[in-house]
């Protein structure tokens, strides 16, 4: 298949990812006795996943994350000459994701946009955690996501189980993520909404790329190192 139809399918899955993973706490804030919660959260996120997988995986490979794209290129997994296609794919799916959840939330009587589901450090973490702390997270975080995703679909592996436990995996992130850092392991999924708060969301964008980019290449570089066939 092309590399544009792949990319395509890039985007039209971050879209999703975006779309109903931010979403569903975007949506659901205002509602204390309804809302689905921390855990609905997380759990929306990890079904977003698993859900792309099964639709697009066969496609594009399902990444849905320039963190996934990098750890992938740096575990020998998929080629860096299509990288940065996959990448940008990935980055406007998620700013018009954002752009169409804002446009239905702010339709809401009484719309403010506040932290419009953004990642953040210090008095923009959801438990003011700290730089370091929120750094460290996301690269130990994103490291263990790929080391998940390479394993699940290595040859050796169970056949067809991967989305399953690449969902879970993230949905386990995004339990530990959430107070730390609002959970961001992944560039795109963070750009997508710091783009419309701006502010302080888009000062501290920088280490949603940062973190999320070394983990990947980290994990894939472990998996490579001590889990291919070859070793």
């Amino acid at each position: 298949m092309s590399l544009i139809k792949r990319s395509l399918a890039e985007c039209f899955g971050t879209f999703w990812l975006v779309f109903a993973g931010c979403g569903s706490a975007v949506i659901t804030a205002g509602f204390a006795n309804l809302g689905i919660g921390f855990t609905g959260v997380a759990l929306a996120f990890g079904l977003t996943v698993l859900t792309m997988a099964y639709a697009i995986g066969h496609i594009s490979g399902c990444h849905l994350n320039p963190a996934v794209t990098a750890g992938l290129v740096a575990g020998k997994r998929f080629p860096i000459s299509e990288a940065l296609p996959y990448m940008a794919a990935q980055i406007i799916g998620a700013i018009l994701a954002s752009a169409v959840l804002y446009v239905i939330a702010s339709g809401k009587p009484g719309f403010t946009l506040g932290g419009f589901a953004t990642n953040g450090y210090g008095a923009n973490s959801p438990d003011h955690y700290s730089l370091l702390s929120c750094l460290v997270a996301e690269v130990v975080l994103t490291a263990f996501f790929l080391i998940v995703i390479m394993g699940s679909t290595d040859a050796r592996a169970p056949k067809g189980f991967a989305p399953i436990a690449i969902g879970f995996c993230l949905t386990l992130i995004h339990l530990v993520d959430i107070p730390i850092t609002n959970a961001s392991v992944n560039p795109a999924r963070s750009t997508g909404p710091a783009l419309f708060v701006q502010g302080a969301a888009l000062e501290q964008l920088w280490l949603f790329w940062v973190g999320p980019l070394a983990g990947g290449i980290l994990g894939g570089l472990i998996y490579l190192g001590l889990f291919s066939k070859e070793n």
